[in-house]
């Protein structure tokens, strides 16, 4: 049996010929040229859909966040098919997937960094249009420098935006809001990793398109900086970039648990390598061999 996909037709190779198969009530038979052509009108029509929806979602979850005082980060997760799961998820299930995400997050990045579903309200999360909304707990004049919204939708997209920029440095002292440390963008990218497995886990979801990005309208170039043997902040591979490029990439929710950590680890290395920076500090997936 063919799995639900929107990559339709599928086409078999028989020696030299081909063809593309269609299931009529209990039988199999062979699609016409008609049927072939709308069949990939249909595929392309998809591919359009999916890249319109991946855009609005990001568009809304960069929407009214202060950058022209410090970058954020918006990180968006749209299914290329909806939830299995057509029946809309509980306060109680969406307080269950926020929970399951900030553990998975935790596995692949740990606590060496900041979390932004650290600075969610994961335990009552709030009804938006079809989504469930984990609000920012972070309110405080002194905590706002991580300041965090995520939210997961009913179809099972997902979205974070968090404060990446301006972070501490010192008790004292934070960075300027253009310049990000390459541990909370690893955190941040897990985070979202981590959203996407637990909804997969719940709602049936299997691949998703997803886009990460970096939002300022500082009018100064953007730096990505890692720290050197010693923990001291170090700019020496740090490349200055005047506008970042959203990285897009498709994810398999439903992998097994070493292929979704690695794909963890691949996100995050796309995601700092725009800045100059060639090691992903807080993401290590396991090698097979140490399985």
């Amino acid at each position: 049996m063919v799995p639900a996909s929107v990559d339709g037709p599928h086409l078999i190779y028989r020696n030299e010929y081909f063809g593309a198969p269609i299931r009529n009530d209990a039988d199999t038979v062979w699609m016409k040229e008609r049927q072939i052509e709308a069949m990939y009108r249909a595929r392309f029509d998809e591919r359009r859909h999916e890249a319109e929806a991946l855009a609005n979602l990001y568009n809304d979850a960069a929407t009214g966040r202060d950058t022209d005082k410090r970058a954020w980060l918006i990180a968006v997760a749209h299914p290329r098919l909806p939830a299995s799961q057509t029946v809309r998820p509980t306060r109680d299930q969406a307080r269950e997937v926020f929970e399951a995400a900030e553990s998975h997050a935790l596995v692949y990045a740990g606590r060496g960094g900041t979390h932004p579903l650290e600075s969610v309200d994961r335990l009552n999360p709030r009804p938006g249009l079809r989504r469930w909304v984990a609000a920012n707990t972070q309110k405080a004049e002194a905590d706002r420098w991580k300041e965090a919204w995520a939210s997961i939708h009913h179809d099972g997209a997902v979205t974070l935006a968090a404060a990446i920029g301006g972070h501490p440095i010192a008790r004292d002292r934070n960075n300027p809001g253009d310049h990000i440390d390459s541990p909370a963008l690893e955190c941040a990218v897990a985070d979202l990793m981590g959203l996407i497995r637990a909804v997969s886990e719940r709602r049936g979801t299997n691949e998703y398109e997803v886009r990460v990005g970096i939002e300022w309208k500082l009018g100064t170039p953007l730096i990505l900086q890692t720290a050197d043997p010693f923990g001291h902040t170090y700019t020496g591979s740090s490349l200055p970039i005047a506008r970042y490029a959203p990285v897009s990439t498709t994810v398999r929710a439903d992998a097994d648990s070493l292929d979704f950590y690695q794909q963890v680890h691949d996100l995050a290395e796309d995601c700092i390598n725009q800045g100059g920076l060639a090691n992903v500090q807080m993401i290590r997936p396991p090698a097979p061999s140490e399985t």
